[in-house]
């Protein structure tokens, strides 16, 4: 038996360095050639680390949220027979971009209900001492003799929300479960082990002699790595940079959805459901011509503005990793049912990580939406280095006076829309707003030349 030191593979681009996100390997583990063993986040993207060789895992070197340059030493690996050459690595797979325009925005859904950005990175993890072996307990609970670390009496168990809800529907208390994860984190194999094992249900807190709810005295700190960080630079970045103005107007969509509602009732079979979101896109490609400056990216540094013919439209999506922006390309030149097969695709290729880097970068205007969270007014944040950012919310049905004097119901919707003040003046993000009004209030008009 020998010892095989793996160093951090190039992972190209010209990236010297990344951040840890997730290992997905401990010590004791046995590990093949081209196993995924790890996650780390360069400046471009998410990339998963592919063992080298066939062995056991006989340490790990390095924590979530660290930075390792290339060529550091990660892993050192028990093999047979003699270590291996120094050899490259195969390419290491990108799963997804996230530091680009597209982690900017608000948090969005991008069938039209949910705000803003940005591809998959795992989870945010608690950045916490992990466990020295000396701390550690086996507990039958655990399965196969695993170490797990003893956690404090009245200590907040660490896991990921996945896991805490599996827990709470199957009423099973999370601190009674031992944790094999860094920093004693319960896995779902952890959950899955505990109750094969026979783990008791929790007790329900109440009755006769004790208080109905039990007071909530969790205290959790997480370290901000990965992907939540991403977004959180790329946020700071526009607040810090971008002097916002933020421009409020209810547009009735009740021709709108009267027109939507037949369409989806005569789709032909295959064709994408229409939202709302490929209506407003339509609209902004429409009025788009007209406002070049609210189409376009502005460098700071250089002060230079770079004005766009073509509409490549950013989607806001809330996906279970972070919140991404993938980009219909040109979208002056698709169709309603085209556009709306576009945005299904993107944001199911966002929502299950397999959005590449060209489909979550490049927008030079974006929509952002919250409408089927609810909300009449929001303020979004524009996704930089754009400079202007549409922002949809909540549709209702509300009384309105018709031309005549009566009270009529009609089909609200309010578009929160921030500019750069920079480059688009008030008056002319009110018209270009207006202008994508008028269109969405006679939406035959989408459809004319």
């Amino acid at each position: 038996m020998s010892e095989y030191k793996y160093k951090m593979p190039d992972v190209g681009e010209g990236v010297v360095e990344a951040e840890i996100v997730e290992w997905h390997v401990k010590v004791g583990d046995k590990v093949t050639e081209d196993q995924h063993v790890l996650d780390v986040m360069t400046d471009k993207a998410t990339v998963e680390i592919p063992c080298a060789v066939n062995g056991v895992v006989k340490m790990t070197l390095g924590e979530p949220g660290d930075v390792i340059a290339v060529g550091t030493e990660i892993l050192v690996i028990e093999i047979d027979g003699t270590p291996p050459t120094e050899e490259p690595t195969k390419a290491a797979k990108e799963e997804a971009p996230v530091s680009s325009p597209a982690s900017g925005g608000g948090a969005g859904e991008a069938s039209g209900g949910g705000d803003s950005p940005s591809a998959p990175a795992a989870p945010v993890k608690e950045d916490k001492p992990a466990p020295s072996a000396a701390s550690g307990t086996t507990s039958p609970a655990s399965g196969g003799g695993r170490q797990v670390a003893a956690r404090p009496s009245g200590e907040r168990p660490l896991a990921s929300p996945a896991v805490r809800q599996r827990a709470l529907d199957a009423d099973i208390e999370l601190s009674a479960v031992p944790g094999t994860g860094p920093a004693g984190r319960i896995t779902h194999n952890d959950l899955d082990d505990f109750i094969a094992a026979g783990g008791r249900l929790v007790a329900k807190v109440g009755g006769a002699s004790g208080p109905s709810r039990a007071p909530r005295t969790g205290v959790e700190t997480q370290k901000v790595i990965g992907l939540r960080r991403k977004i959180a630079e790329n946020m700071a970045l526009s607040k810090r940079t971008i002097p916002h103005i933020t421009y409020v107007d209810e547009i009735d969509l009740t021709a709108l959805e009267d027109l939507r509602k037949h369409l989806n009732d005569n789709r032909d079979e295959g064709q994408a459901k229409l939202t709302i979101i490929p209506f407003l896109v339509q609209a902004l490609v429409k009025a788009l011509p007209d406002f070049p400056q609210a189409n376009a990216h502005f460098d700071t540094e250089s002060s230079t503005l770079t004005q766009h013919e073509g509409v490549h439209c950013g989607i806001a999506a809330a996906t279970p990793n972070g919140l991404m922006v993938p980009v219909i390309r040109h979208a002056e030149s698709l169709d309603i049912w085209e556009t709306a097969a576009e945005v299904k695709r993107l944001a199911d290729a966002a929502r299950t990580g397999k959005a590449s880097k060209e489909e979550l970068t490049g927008s030079t205007i974006t929509i952002t939406s919250l409408g089927a969270i609810g909300g009449v007014v929001t303020t979004p944040v524009i996704n930089h280095p754009e400079t202007a950012i549409i922002g949809v919310n909540k549709l209702q049905t509300l009384p309105r006076y018709d031309g005549e004097g009566r009270l009529v119901p009609r089909k609200i919707m309010n578009l929160s829309s921030s500019f750069d003040h920079r480059i688009v003046d008030g008056n002319e993000a009110a018209q270009l707003i207006q202008a994508m009004k008028a269109s969405l209030e006679n939406p035959a008009t989408l459809f004319m030349g």
